[in-house]
């Protein structure tokens, strides 16, 4: 789309020029230095873009609150708060407001950049490999920040030790990786279903362009909102486990 591409060039320009100048300053050539400097590709300019609309949505419904007439845009911010905050009580238990609006953002952020691929012209930015890989380092950073905070330094290395001490020297480092590994497993689960979904959908419109290729669309919508889903419940259960305390 005209826009989208207007979008990729406006960021390419902007960060392409403090690149330059960076590489500049330790000696590289203006032209060596846009040849190094990194390119801005649709997939984060889109990301990009939802990331603003959401924080202009949220600033909107703060603003226009109403007690007696409530919005349509404060009835969907209603309703989403509602739906996360059920599940956050039920999986992270006592205390789960303060992490609500992470799990919050991390479900609308996930759907939107799932269904932009519906749009005609965009490409689904979660199907790159890259935005999945993102979120799923800030959801690891921020379970574990929140796990030391919680528990302290000692209290949450107990949670890799294992309940018996003379098996916590197998355990901790298996431990370890497994938690590493959540953010492959995060990031690979996201980007391949999406991937997937993409490659069907455009291979039926390019084999029937009319009419079967809605299924497949309705089909993507679905994938789209099960992996934000999924993505956000699994970012609960981190959470619950890591500020989880022994009794």
């Amino acid at each position: 789309m005209p826009e989208t591409a207007a979008l990729v060039r406006l960021l390419n320009d902007l960060f392409m020029g403090i690149e330059v100048k960076a590489f500049q300053s330790i000696g590289l050539d203006a032209a060596n230095a846009a040849e190094n400097a990194l390119k801005v590709n649709q997939a984060f300019a889109l990301e990009l873009l939802v990331a603003a609309g959401l924080i202009a949505f949220f600033l909107i419904v703060r603003l226009t609150l109403s007690v007696e007439k409530p919005n349509p845009g404060q009835q969907v911010a209603e309703m989403i708060h509602e739906f996360t905050g059920s599940n956050a009580e039920q999986i992270i238990g006592h205390g789960y407001e303060r992490f609500q609006a992470f799990v919050t953002c991390i479900f609308l952020f996930v759907v939107i950049n799932n269904l932009l691929g519906l749009i005609p012209g965009l490409e689904t930015p979660t199907k790159s490999p890259f935005v999945p890989l993102g979120i799923a380092l800030l959801t690891f950073i921020y379970y574990q920040y929140y796990g030391f905070k919680e528990q302290g330094f000692v209290g949450y290395m107990k949670h890799f030790a294992g309940p018996v001490w003379w098996i916590s020297p197998l355990l901790f480092p298996i431990e370890i990786i497994s938690h590493c590994a959540r953010v492959m497993s995060l990031t690979i689960r996201l980007y391949a279903n999406m991937f997937a979904s993409d490659l069907v959908t455009l291979v039926f419109f390019s084999l029937i362009p009319i009419g079967v290729p809605v299924i497949f669309l309705g089909l993507h919508a679905g994938v789209s909102l099960i992996q934000a889903y999924v993505f956000m419940l699994l970012a609960m259960i981190y959470l619950s486990q890591a500020v989880a305390h022994e009794h």
